[in-house]
């Protein structure tokens, strides 16, 4: 897989997701965000989501307000606005587009994974799992 690619190499699936990266692109010395911003650490991932009341109830606050399948949408009270832009797995198949959000962190779990944050049309919360750095999911920035 290419660094990034839009879902299902979709071109219009980037108008409202963006682009699925994997790890390598988060981590390339270039650097993937602009000037003054970053990708989040899997601490700097910890505190939001504490300071959102925890897993349990930050995915609700951290849901945009529509564009999630199964009346999964969130309220966005933390001004989020997280979206289902879905995920392409270590095969290179593209999954989940409307129900599923997965955010790299900047953190390496052990060699081949790193931590990402997500968030699920069917559940309130935003889970912290690890996966292969050759997944494409969505990355979000932060100020510095």
């Amino acid at each position: 897989m290419a660094n990034w690619c839009y879902y299902e190499n979709d071109p219009a699936n980037g108008t409202k997701y963006g682009k699925l990266y994997n790890w390598f692109a988060v981590k390339d010395p270039r650097g993937l965000a602009p000037k003054g911003w970053h990708i989040p650490s899997d601490e700097e991932w910890t505190a939001l989501t504490d300071n959102l009341g925890g897993e349990g109830g930050a995915g609700t606050q951290m849901k945009s307000s529509s564009g999630w399948k199964d009346n999964g949408n969130g309220s966005n009270s933390s001004g989020f606005a997280g979206l289902p832009g879905g995920f392409r797995d270590y095969f290179g198949t593209f999954n989940s587009i409307g129900v599923f959000g997965g955010l790299w962190s900047s953190s390496e779990n052990v060699t081949g994974y790193a931590w990402y944050r997500y968030l699920y049309s069917f559940h309130v919360y935003v889970l912290r799992k690890y996966d292969y750095k050759q997944v494409g999911f969505s990355v979000r920035c932060l100020g510095d």
